[in-house]
């Protein structure tokens, strides 16, 4: 195959136009710190959007877990069930506050946190006369993971949830939306994500002081005196203005950007659905994805080839593609954290890969990642053929 010079990216962001305008807007008035009204605009905007009662916007996705924690009173000598299957923004937060991680595998059925193990977990942790102080649930690819169950668990042993929907902005299950199904939700609005403000991210919920402690400590508990005065901890946590308004313009197109994504994935999945050791995640019943990235998990004894070799072959096509999360527990920074699982996280690394997805991505720039798949296969069975 001929190596093609224009390189196709993994999840570039898109922009409209009105960003700008928003950008410039701020300029103008001298609002591009942590004051403006394109702040209270965007996180009036998430509220409406997501049906959330309240939205703080914060400067990334890793801050507003890390306050999240904080706001449960997440301390030294806590333990904090997480997922083990995610990026490490997820977990870090929790040694930030001098914690203890207890890593949680995940289920086949949406790769996020496995309910039956959860329950296991907290169980035996309370049979050893420590009750964790809360839990961290992920929607990986935009896939939410299975809420019903994880809340009535939550409930039934008084456990708060932290619902980590960095990547699932505008999926749900039902007419409910991500982010929004903890006891804390959070969005990030990184560069790669399906809607951007550079950098930046998002606190929802439900509790009126906990949006309101946020927002204090958020722009570093200062307290209402004519002077700097301050009584407690606080953080340089804010978004600022001109972030927010690129997030109020990428937000009026959110619905557009969700529906390119999945026609991204249904076109991948027509392609490569029927070739031998490949597989799709499936949305549960009642289940709707952003499909914030295209993601499949290959069976090598099957295909012939691995995630790994695919991964190389578009690399020398120019093409980005990524593996799938490395487990937490797998991760030499959490080498000694203890993990309650089976191995699913283990083995959905090991096979999967992610495909490109941008917004953007062309019928053109598809057929060149899915000709790097065809030529691949066709290889491999050329070689199977004449071994036979």
């Amino acid at each position: 195959m001929e190596k093609c010079k224009e390189r196709i990216y993994l999840s570039f962001p898109e922009f409209q136009g009105a960003e700008i305008k928003h950008v410039m807007a701020a300029m103008e008035e001298g609002q591009i710190a942590t004051h403006g009204r394109f702040i209270t605009a965007f996180e009036l905007g998430l509220s409406r959007k997501f049906e959330a009662s309240h939205v703080v916007a914060i400067n990334s996705g890793t801050s507003a877990i890390h306050l999240a924690l904080h706001l449960l009173g997440v301390g030294p000598g806590d333990e904090v069930l997480c997922q083990s299957f995610t990026f490490i923004a997820s977990t870090n937060p929790i040694l930030y506050l001098g914690a203890q991680p207890l890593l949680v595998d995940s289920e086949r059925e949406t790769w996020n946190m496995c309910p039956d193990t959860l329950e296991r977990t907290i169980q035996e942790r309370l049979r050893m006369g420590k009750k964790p102080k809360a839990i961290v649930v992920v929607n990986l690819f935009g896939m939410p993971a299975n809420w019903p169950r994880i809340r009535d668990i939550s409930q039934r042993y008084q456990i708060p949830v932290i619902e980590d929907a960095a990547e699932a902005v505008g999926s749900r299950i039902g007419g409910q939306y991500a982010g929004t199904f903890g006891d804390l939700g959070i969005f990030s609005f990184n560069g790669n994500k399906i809607i951007t403000t550079g950098s930046g991210g998002a606190l929802l919920t439900d509790n009126r002081f906990l949006a309101k402690k946020a927002s204090y400590l958020s722009t570093q508990a200062k307290l209402d005196f004519p002077h700097y005065e301050h009584s407690e901890l606080g953080f340089n946590y804010k978004m600022n203005n001109i972030s927010a308004g690129i997030g109020l313009a990428q937000l009026d197109s959110l619905e557009e950007r969700i529906q390119k994504r999945r026609a991204i994935f249904r076109r991948y999945q027509q392609f490569l659905q029927e070739l031998p050791g490949i597989h799709f995640l499936k949305e549960p019943a009642g289940f709707f994805s952003n499909r914030w990235l295209t993601t499949m998990v290959i069976d090598p004894l099957l295909a012939g080839f691995s995630s790994r070799e695919l991964m190389i072959s578009l690399q020398d096509q120019e093409i980005e593609s990524r593996l799938l999360w490395k487990p937490m527990h797998l991760q030499p920074l959490y080498k000694n954290t203890p993990f309650f699982g089976t191995g699913v996280s283990s083995a959905l690394f090991s096979q999967g890969i992610c495909l490109p997805s941008s917004t953007g991505l062309t019928e053109e720039e598809m057929d060149r990642v899915l000709d790097v798949v065809f030529l691949l296969h066709k290889d491999i069975m050329k070689v199977s053929d004449k071994l036979s």
